[in-house]
């Protein structure tokens, strides 16, 4: 470096731009004292890409493993698929019997309600055309017919049972 005078100094002066020195009116390449933290560095980047072409080696080694299927394995899977297709299947079959007989069960279901409204409207219209004084009428004094009398009603009693059997001939009283 030049002084103020506009001498070049006999020291050696560090530039940080290419690491240069000077001594007397030469410039030689310096023999730079090594950057520590940039070979640091370096070192760290090269442990980084060390690690991923292990990763990368590790990574072609399971997709290489992976691509390879033993035969039983594949029979295996194969089986798998068989199996749970059928199922599937089955599972289907039943969804769409169910579905058929929940719709038979509803057409059931409205042909009773159909006939339970004809059934009623016979009724009425049975009831409606049935004169019961006209047969009493006709009853009493075509055929003979008559009420019963007091001494010609017979009252039974039965037991436990619900039921009575009739064995013989109801006596005339």
């Amino acid at each position: 470096m030049k002084s103020g005078t506009g001498r070049t100094d006999s020291k050696r002066a560090n530039t940080r731009e290419g690491d240069y020195y000077i001594d007397g009116n030469t410039i030689r390449r310096s023999e730079a004292v090594p950057d520590y933290r940039r070979v640091r560095q370096e070192r760290i980047e090269q442990e980084r890409e060390a690690e991923q072409r292990r990763k990368r080696r590790i990574a072609r080694r399971n997709r290489e493993r992976e691509l390879r299927m033993s035969r039983s394995y594949v029979f295996f899977l194969s089986m798998a698929v068989v199996i749970f297709g059928m199922f599937t299947g089955v599972y289907i079959k039943v969804q769409s019997e169910v579905t058929a007989r929940m719709r038979t069960i509803s057409n059931l279901e409205s042909q009773i309600s159909d006939l339970k409204a004809d059934n009623d409207e016979a009724y009425k219209k049975m009831n409606t055309s049935v004169d019961l004084e006209e047969i009493k009428r006709r009853a009493m004094t075509e055929l003979g017919m008559f009420y019963a009398k007091e001494a010609q009603i017979v009252y039974y009693s039965v037991g436990d049972d619900d039921y009575m059997n009739q064995y013989g001939e109801i006596p005339d009283k």
